[in-house]
């Protein structure tokens, strides 16, 4: 059979349905980013709960942005071999939102072993007669905790040049300038904001955007 050239509408067809396919990573579908709104806005709202109605879990809720970092690398390993070509910028976020990940669990890790000490600190100096300190190490962890969270956002918005993790990012920074100056419960909820508006609103966003995008391709 001879080949025969394309028709307007063929050829539509397949330059669409190249750039659908080269927009299908886990970035521009917003995957990760609903991933990680969702945890990082469950582990600040369950935190607040715990101070607000006075009762603890059996176990530090923010272990979970542990089960996120597994999702992430699986899905960026999953990625790499379906692939073979890899622009710079998907490289580039896979680099930031891993880093991002495994930067979250170890400064959680290395926070828990602090507020173990900074509880042994308060009860030495009940201890000796004298009045329990009433600041606490969370009051100050959130702060950096919100700095961190709005590198990958910031950085993502200018690769991708989407405005809605401009403003997530920007929340976020703005929050951490105000949480020194908040209670903990107050702080708890400034996470949760920032983490839903920088990712779960931009990931759903996204997420509508690519169900379009293949929809209008399979027409």
């Amino acid at each position: 059979m001879e080949d025969k050239p394309l028709d307007t509408h063929e050829s539509l067809q397949v330059i669409s349905s190249m750039i659908a396919k080269a927009k299908d990573s886990y970035h521009d579908t917003g995957i990760v980013s609903i991933l990680w709104g969702t945890v990082i806005g469950l582990c600040s709202l369950a935190t607040w709960s715990q101070i607000q109605f006075d009762y603890k879990l059996p176990f530090d809720i923010w272990v979970l942005t542990f089960l996120a970092v597994i999702p992430t690398v699986i899905l960026s390993v999953k990625e790499n071999k379906q692939r073979k070509v890899k622009t710079y910028d998907q490289t580039a976020m896979d680099a930031v939102w891993i880093c991002f990940g495994v930067g979250i669990f170890l400064v959680v890790h290395a926070n828990n072993h602090v507020f173990q000490m900074v509880g042994e600190l308060k009860s030495m100096v009940e201890s000796a007669g004298e009045p329990r300190p009433a600041q606490s190490f969370l009051e100050y962890y959130s702060a950096y905790m919100l700095v961190l969270y709005g590198i990958p956002t910031i950085v993502t918005a200018s690769i991708k040049n989407f405005k809605p993790m401009w403003v997530g990012g920007i929340i976020c920074w703005i929050s951490a300038l105000v949480v020194p100056y908040t209670n903990i419960k107050v702080d708890m909820l400034l996470m949760a904001l920032s983490a839903i508006t920088a990712w779960l609103f931009p990931g759903i966003i996204l997420y509508c955007k690519t169900l379009a995008r293949r929809k209008a391709v399979h027409v």
